[in-house]
């Protein structure tokens, strides 16, 4: 299995940051793995595997020409403009060297259809800022050749050193309001479950659009609740943030590209893994 796998040099575009640094340490063991880091970081500059990439200030053709991967892997972060015209060079480059870009997309290429969760196949639309820049990237993707792109839209990301765990146990611990939703009705996933769907992906050689959500939905409100009682019950307080009177959808689940039943995972799994 190992030798077989070894076939591919994978470059993580954002390695640096909480899911591309999950992805890597999935993936490094088993792929020639390379991944980029934006803040200077004196253990990543000693890490050979590793090159600092500024989205603002540098050009991603040098890293390509140095790493020549088979696989790219984006999970950048930074000003959307600059993201956008990064993702045009990838384009070309996949384009041109007939290699594979697996892109982590986001629910919200769904945010302004409110009354129903979302599948593979259904049109994008977005009222936000974040969606239309996600779109915007996906359908560039979307027009290279369908072998050549694997485009994950994760829904809310939790797991132990997820931000979001994190900014909770902050507003716990400075006893502050956590914000929740209460019409808002999601599916959610963990880093580990992610990393685990990718390297599946890499493995299979798939392609397409693939939501990586629970095949379940929770209440925004009830979940957050749910984590702070796994995290050992803790009192917390809470603002109610209302953003319309009925109930609003934000979930993409899963219909077409449907993964083993190993590596689709309910939203209780979540509160398992944060308990341990």
């Amino acid at each position: 299995m190992k030798r077989q796998e070894n076939k591919h040099i994978i470059l993580i575009l954002g390695a640096s940051g909480f899911l591309g640094g999950a992805i890597y340490k999935e993936l490094c063991s088993y792929f020639r793995t390379f991944g980029t880091y934006n803040i200077t970081n004196k253990t990543l500059e000693k890490n050979h595997h590793f090159f600092q990439y500024n989205i603002e200030e540098d050009d991603v053709y040098e890293i390509l020409d140095i790493v020549k991967p088979t696989i790219i892997i984006s999970a950048l972060r930074g000003d959307f403009s600059k993201q956008v015209l990064v993702h045009q060079h990838l384009a070309e480059y996949v384009f041109l060297n007939k290699i594979k870009l697996i892109f982590l997309s986001s629910a919200n290429v769904f945010d302004a259809y409110s009354k129903y969760p979302s599948y593979e196949t259904d049109k994008t639309y977005s009222n936000s800022i974040y969606g239309h820049f996600k779109i915007k990237i996906e359908n560039m993707l979307l027009r290279l050749p369908k072998k050549q792109v694997a485009i994950l839209r994760l829904p809310m990301v939790f797991g132990n050193q997820s931000p979001r765990v994190l900014e909770i146990l902050q507003h716990i611990k400075n006893k502050t309001a956590i914000e929740v939703f209460p019409n808002l009705i999601m599916n959610v996933t963990t880093d580990t479950k992610v990393t685990q769907q990718t390297h599946y992906i890499i493995n299979r050689n798939k392609s397409g659009i693939f939501h990586l959500g629970s095949t379940d939905l929770v209440h925004h409100d009830d979940f957050i609740k749910e984590i702070i009682k796994s995290l050992g019950n803790p009192k917390a307080l809470f603002k109610q943030v209302y953003t319309t009177n009925d109930d609003r959808y934000l979930a993409v689940l899963p219909k077409y590209n449907l993964l083993p039943i190993n590596l689709q995972l309910l939203s209780q799994d979540i509160l398992t893994e944060l308990k341990i």
